[in-house]
């Protein structure tokens, strides 16, 4: 790890628990259509892709999906940011390692991205954030951590990629960075973490997992 330069992660289920948060959001949504409440799976679906294809996911019915894109399009998503938990020692985390490294995040969030930053106090702890709406192809394509390589000039050896499901996995492994799993020991990964701070340990070779 002694090269690394660049340390990414993901936002939801790496950097906040959003389950209450995504929940509630897509909760309220499925409400308007007069449909059931999310069910495990779907949970699963909208936790890990982009809101599109979430919705694509959940309303199959083409003019259901435009019904519920009209109602998605007018909420206020704000009182949803609020609702989602910050991982505990990520703001500490995040300080001890800049500036020795670019800090980054690569998200399948599309348009909500800037107001999670500002409201959880964010902005400047990140050298850059990707977000879905700023690729053609979202993860599980590598195209986000390729942006974030190029931005930096750094090769994939140079970048971890700290991400909870599989699609982070698959990302990761496309882009060829190393991977750390976070939360998730069932994923394929070059190391596993329960605590942010563990990330620590790993990057100064002080602990392998």
């Amino acid at each position: 790890m002694k090269d690394v330069k660049v340390v990414a992660f993901d936002c939801d289920g790496v950097l906040f628990n959003t389950d209450r948060a995504n929940r509630s959001y897509y909760n309220a949504v499925l409400r308007h259509l007069g449909k059931p409440e999310l069910t495990p799976r779907q949970f699963a679906h909208v936790h890990m892709h982009t809101v599109d294809q979430s919705m694509r996911f959940l309303f199959p019915d083409d003019a259901e999906r435009r019904a519920a894109e009209r109602f998605r399009q007018h909420m206020d998503y704000l009182p949803f940011v609020r609702e989602m938990e910050m991982e505990p020692g990520l703001m500490p985390l995040l300080s001890r390692l800049r500036p020795r490294y670019k800090t980054a995040i690569a998200t399948n969030r599309t348009d909500t991205m800037e107001a999670v930053m500002k409201i959880h106090g964010l902005n400047g702890h990140f050298d850059l954030v990707v977000c879905a709406r700023d690729v053609a192809r979202p993860k599980p394509h590598p195209e986000a951590l390729e942006k974030i390589l190029h931005h930096f000039r750094a090769k994939p050896r140079q970048a971890v990629y700290v991400g909870d499901s599989d699609v982070d996995a698959r990302a990761a492994r496309g882009a060829g960075v190393r991977f750390v799993a976070y939360k998730n020991a069932s994923l394929p990964a070059d190391y596993h973490i329960r605590r942010l701070e563990d990330l620590e340990a790993i990057l100064t070779g002080a602990s392998a997992g």
